[in-house]
This record gives C-alpha cells, structure tokens and sequence, in this order.
C-alpha cells in the first residue's frame, strides 16, 4: 500500500488546492452547477454544487480512490479478508463484518457470517411473540456504540411507536442516569437488555447491577427480565441469569453494531420485525452501492473523498452533519464515535506514524434549531467549517399545516437550501457588520421521506464513508486503543477507593484528596 502522501493524485490535488474554485465569484454558483455536481443511488440524491470542486478536482479525487485501491478493499472487507490489523505489531487481527448482519436479501458476500446474523435474526423473530403481553418497556443497558447508534436509530422512527411500547436507555455509569430512568418505569411489565460483546463491561456490568436491584427490591426475579446481547460463550452467555441470549461476533466492531442484535431487539420490539427487516434491507442496499466503482454511483466513497479533499487539501479541520429532521437529533452524536473513533489514528497500517491529518472533529444539531445557536459562527466567524445537511421532501408523521401559505416542511427544506446558498455565496455589505464572507462549502443529501429503509441505508452510508477515507489513509478505522489507558488508570483509581496505600499511585491520590477538601 503506498503512503497517502505519496500518490501520484495526492500531488495533483495539492497543485488544485493551490487555487481553488471562489463560489462567491460571480455565475459560478449557479442553477447549472447545481444540475452538474450531483449524484444518485437508493432514493438519495447528493448535491455537491456548493463545494469547492472543479471537474479537475473530482478527475484528481477519483485518481485518489484508484490509486489507494478504496473499493477493492470496501470488496475485501465485505467478504471478509482481515482488516483490523497492524502490520508487524501485535493488534486484533479481526475481519470487519458488520456488513453480515444485513446480508439477508439475496447472495451474501460472506456466506458464513451471513448464516450466523440470520440464525440470530430468525431466533428474534420466534422471541418476539413469547413476550407479547408481558413487557410494554424495554430498558437498553450498554455503552459507546451499545447506546449512541441503537439510540439515533430508535429516536429516527418514533413516528412507528407500536401503541403502549416505549425504549429507555442508560449508558453512563452515573447512578443517576439509572435512576432517572428506573423511578418512572413498571418493572412487572418491563425487559432489560444488558449489551456487551466481552460481557466485562465496567460502565454496562455496574448498572445491569443497579437494574438488579430494583427488582429484587420489588420482589421479582430478574432472570426473566434480563436478555443478553453478548458474544456466544462471555460471562453474560448464561441462561441461568438470563431469559435469553442474542449473539454478537468479535467481527463486529462497537460503532458498526447497530443493526446487529445490539440495536436489532431494540428496533423490533419497538416498531416490529417487519420495520426491523425493512431497515436492514436499506443498510443492505447501501453496502451494494459501496462496491460500485465510479464515484458518480458510489455516494458512500463520493462523500469520503469531498471530505478529504475538505480536510486535507483545503485545510478545513472540522466537518459539521446537520440533519433537517428533528428525528435525527441524536444522529450527529453517532457519526461523532463512528467517525472519531474511527478515524482519530496517528498510524498508519504498519505502525508508521502519518505526517498528514486524519479524521477530522465531527459535530452537529438539527436545523433549524442549529440555525439559532451556532451557525453565527459558520456565516461570519473565523473557523472555516464544512458541513453535511441532510433532508427529507416528507414529513414522517404526515400532520402538517399551510401557514402564510407554505407548510412546515416546506419551511424547513426552505431554510435547509437558504443556509447552503448562503455559506458558499456569502453578501458584500459597505456595513462591515453585515458581511458574510461566504466562499464556505457543504454539501446535500436529500431523500424523498426518512423510513425504516433510508434510515438504513443513511447508516450504511456514513459507514462506509468512514471506511473509505480510513482505506484512503491507510489506517486502520476498526480498533481503538485510545480508549484503552483511561481504563488502566481508572481501575488504579478505583483500587485506591477500595483501599489507600500510600505511595502506590501518588498522582490519583492527589486527585482524590481534593474530593475530600470539598
């Protein structure tokens, strides 16, 4: 694999970077551009007329992907060929099968692995009728992507709520969060589904515990309330603790669960195994787009490289995903571990430290509500930020009012486009006030409604956008040590409230005197 900065498009680019399209130029942002730079697969149509590209610029960027051979190693991940390594270093030597858990719908890619999402699949959907009756609320209990995925997908289709069903989630280890959720629930007609793939989960295991207890209090017996979502054979593995048991896989990466067991119960105790199905079908037909290899067909790898050539060549730092659906209010906080912990890595394959930035900050807000906080920054502030806006033609719920003669959702497509228009066009104004510089990219990515299948598929897409650029890099998106060393010292931490010994960790008894000082 040749070093990033050493493909022969990655000098091209740099040239192009030198001089770079002005969209606040006159003419050049105009109703052609916007019919040029587009592109279509699976009812998404993504609009790039408002980056800073030339068709030289999408020439160097297609180079990019050839040349780091992105969608023949989007093939090898699919089919499982090893992909989270380090080469020459000890590191986990897993493949990265996430794409299994939707490879239901035809000839699979990985037909082992598929065999084995459907076996869990097929056991969820014999579950499901057993428990209808006895639970109305079901209390997710996991942590980063056990919680942050399954919890954007939830709050995504609300809209399909089966009457009296409701999901609760707790993620941090903070008793409170337990708590909260816990004092306003019926625990005779509640499931809990405890996640964690090793079953050793600090943050998980302590309030699976919390939960225990409050049924225990209320004289019940938890065990047939509790369901695992674990790895076959973990601690959690055990039918005596648990009403049932729904398998994960050491191929499947945290951040890339969601339509795995770990958000699969969720999603079909919620809305019901046919919505379930639907939104894996729609994941499904995104990860058949990420194999094609033109980039005018491939929206995943097409939103990757705009990213980079954002990133790396234009020298933009951050990338804001603002989604106009307030259904989506928790989507961004997902890409920000997809990306971020996916993405935020100083070597490359081989252990090589890299000379060039990798993944960028990832935040965002619905709009408009965005609109109204932080977008002053964006029009007139200092800091250059990308964005990503994502809209729907539809309304999910289908109760919307003409108001002075538009509707709601026409107001708020209105605002999404204004804001784009605005960013890259910016106003010259005598009151210095009053200027916006513009000449500020983005880009679109527009859908017809958001269901169970485009919200699948808007997943799959982020997924394997996050991929791209990581195979692009040459590094590796599918572990994340930097998570690890904030573990080891909290467990020294931890030792130390069990017993203190001086001298043992002088630097965390420092910190935990001051607790006593308070």
């Amino acid at each position: 694999m040749t070093d990033f900065k050493k493909l022969k498009a990655f000098d091209q680019l740099t040239k192009l970077a030198e001089d770079p399209i002005d969209l606040t130029s006159e003419g050049v942002l105009n109703p052609e551009r916007v019919q040029k730079y587009k592109a279509s697969a699976e009812g998404f149509r993504l609009l790039f007329g408002t980056e800073r590209v030339t068709d030289d610029v999408l020439d160097g960027l297609r180079g990019l992907a050839v040349e780091s051979q992105a969608v023949e190693k989007m093939k090898e991940m699919q089919t499982g060929a090893v992909m989270n390594r380090i080469e020459g270093y000890p590191s986990e030597e897993r493949k990265v099968l996430h794409t299994a858990t939707r490879d239901l719908f035809g000839n699979p890619q990985e037909p082992e692995a598929a065999a084995l999402a459907r076996r869990e699949v097929d056991k969820l959907e014999a579950f499901l009728p057993g428990i209808e009756g006895r639970f109305n609320e079901l209390v997710m209990i996991g942590i980063g992507g056990s919680d942050l995925g399954p919890h954007a997908n939830y709050l995504a289709l609300q809209y399909l709520q089966k009457a009296g069903r409701k999901v609760h989630f707790i993620s941090n280890v903070d008793p409170d969060d337990a708590a909260g959720v816990f004092d306003e629930i019926n625990l005779e007609r509640c499931l809990v589904g405890v996640v964690s793939k090793s079953g050793t989960t600090l943050e998980t295991l302590s309030n699976e515990e919390l939960a225990r207890r409050r049924f225990e209090v209320a004289g019940l017996n938890s065990r047939h309330h509790f369901i695992a979502i674990t790895g076959e054979n973990s601690p959690m593995d055990n039918p005596e603790r648990y009403l049932e048991s729904f398998y994960i896989w050491d191929w499947i990466g945290g951040r890339y669960s969601s339509t795995s067991m770990v958000g699969g119960v969720m999603i079909a105790f919620a809305y019901g195994f046919d919505v379930f199905m639907e939104w894996l079908n729609g994941a499904h037909a995104m990860d058949r787009v990420a194999l094609r290899s033109d980039i005018e067909y491939n929206l995943p790898l097409l939103a990757a490289l705009l990213g980079i050539w954002n990133h790396n060549f234009l020298g933009y730092s951050t990338q804001g995903v603002m989604p106009y659906s307030q259904a989506l209010i928790r989507f961004p906080a997902h890409l920000q571990q997809l990306d971020m912990e996916s993405n935020g890595k100083r070597i490359d394959k081989t252990g090589k430290r890299v000379d060039f930035k990798t993944g960028p900050i990832i935040w965002g807000e619905p709009g408009t509500n965005s609109q109204h906080s932080f977008f002053q920054l964006l029009h007139q502030g200092t800091e250059i930020v990308p964005l990503e806006f994502i809209g729907f033609k539809k309304c999910q719920y289908g109760q919307d009012l003409n108001v002075k003669g538009t509707t709601s959702q026409q107001k708020l497509l209105a605002n999404l486009f204004a804001q784009a228009i605005a960013l890259a066009t910016g106003k010259s104004s005598n009151h210095p006030n009053q200027c916006f510089p513009g000449n500020r990219p983005s880009r679109l990515l527009l859908a017809n409604q958001l269901t169970p299948y485009t919200l699948g598929a808007l997943l799959s897409y982020f997924e394997h956008k996050t991929a791209f650029q990581g195979f692009i890099w040459n590094i590796n998106s599918f572990d994340q040590e930097g998570v690890q060393l904030g573990k080891v010292l909290a467990n020294r931490l931890l030792d130390q409230f069990k017993s203190v010994k001086e001298g043992e960790y002088p630097l965390g008894q420092a910190y935990l005197k001051q607790l006593e000082e308070i």
